[in-house]
């Protein structure tokens, strides 16, 4: 069967005469050779014929980035919480020693000297209030993750995108932040740092 397989966060998927997704907690089993990427499933051995991607694919299925890692954060960096973020990301920042500000200066407004990370959750269009008020007290290459609800019609992309540049920020990256929410990274441009 011909297509197009496109790798995700958590899954594989293919497009063409038919449609399928392969979880990645679905795969058995792993292997990449010749420029193939076998997968057994309980549904059966899938081949993809990816060329040199094949590797590469077989190293992120089998290794895959956790949530800090794909947002950038290195261990000890200083970070800002804003609003009510997944205990188990808050859990795996501490993990990384990361330096998570203190949930009183959170609330006040106050973004610690030195902070390169900023998470705010919004789960709805007035949680997005706050960009414009952190965007104002970013300074030089922090950049201000945006997390969201997938497919609500409560906040969407849109909103999300418009905020920050009202806020005169630039989006700059996405990422799926859990199974229910995605991440819109913005920075402040580079003429303005």
């Amino acid at each position: 069967m011909r297509g197009k397989a496109l790798l995700e966060t958590a899954e594989i998927i293919f497009r063409g005469e038919e449609r399928r997704k392969i979880s990645f907690t679905a795969i058995r089993g792993l292997e990449a050779k010749d420029g193939e990427l076998r997968l057994k499933t309980d549904e059966g051995l899938v081949v993809l014929e990816l060329g040199e991607r094949a590797e590469k694919w077989r190293e992120k299925i089998a290794n895959p980035k956790s949530v800090v890692e794909k947002l950038g954060v290195k261990t000890g960096q200083p970070v800002a919480v804003f609003g009510k973020l997944d205990g188990e990301f808050l859990k795996k920042l501490k993990g990384q020693k990361s330096a998570v500000a203190a949930a009183a200066a959170a609330a006040a407004g106050k973004i610690v000297n030195g902070v390169g990370w900023i998470f705010l959750a919004a789960e709805t269009r007035e949680g997005l209030g706050e960009v414009k008020r952190i965007a104002a007290k970013m300074k030089g290459s922090a950049a201000l993750w945006v997390v969201y609800p997938k497919g609500q019609k409560s906040i969407t992309e849109t909103d999300v995108i418009g905020a920050g540049r009202k806020a005169g920020l630039k989006d700059v990256k996405v990422v799926g932040f859990s199974s229910t929410h995605t991440a819109l990274k913005f920075v402040i441009p580079v003429e303005r740092r």
